[in-house]
C-alpha cells in the first residue's frame, strides 16, 4: 500500500511540473533577418524597419563567436538570421531600447555585402589643410 501511495504521488509531482512552462515556451520564435553587432558586451540587430537590444545569453554569445570572423573592422555589422522571441524592454532604463530580442535559435550567418565608408584620418585633414594654407601665401 505505501508503495502504491509513493507511486502515485511521484506521478502527481511529474505531471504536475510538466504543465508548468515559463512564459517564453507558450510565445512563437520570430524569424529575424537583420545586421548584428556585438561590442562591449552590447548586441543589435537592425533590419530596414526595426532595431532591436539583443539580450545577452548562451545563443547570443555564440552569434557572436560566429560573426567576428566575417567582420571587415570592429564596427561592421554582419548580417544574419535567427529565431527570436521579441519582448518589451523591462530592464527598467538600464538599456535605451523598447523592443528587445532573445536568441532562440541561429539559422544563418552571411558575409557583409556593402563596401565599407572610405575613411578619413584627422592627422590627415590637418596636415593637408597645412599644406593648402601655405600654398596660398607663396
Amino acid at each position: 500500500m505505501k508503495k502504491l501511495v509513493l507511486l502515485l504521488t511521484i506521478s502527481l509531482v511529474a505531471i504536475a511540473c510538466k504543465q508548468e512552462k515559463s512564459d517564453t515556451d507558450n510565445v512563437e520564435a520570430s524569424l529575424i533577418r537583420g545586421e548584428f553587432i556585438f561590442i562591449d558586451g552590447a548586441a543589435v540587430i537592425m533590419g530596414k524597419d526595426f532595431i532591436y537590444g539583443v539580450r545577452i545569453n548562451e545563443a547570443t554569445k555564440e552569434l557572436a563567436k560566429k560573426v567576428a570572423p566575417l567582420q571587415r573592422e570592429e564596427y561592421d555589422m554582419v548580417p544574419v538570421v535567427i529565431k527570436g522571441i521579441i519582448k518589451p524592454n523591462d530592464t527598467n532604463g538600464v538599456e535605451k531600447w523598447k523592443e528587445i530580442v532573445e536568441i532562440k535559435e541561429i539559422i544563418g550567418v552571411s558575409a557583409p555585402t556593402s563596401k565599407l565608408p572610405t575613411k578619413i584620418n584627422a592627422s590627415d585633414v590637418v596636415k593637408n589643410a597645412g599644406d593648402s594654407s601655405v600654398d596660398k601665401e607663396n
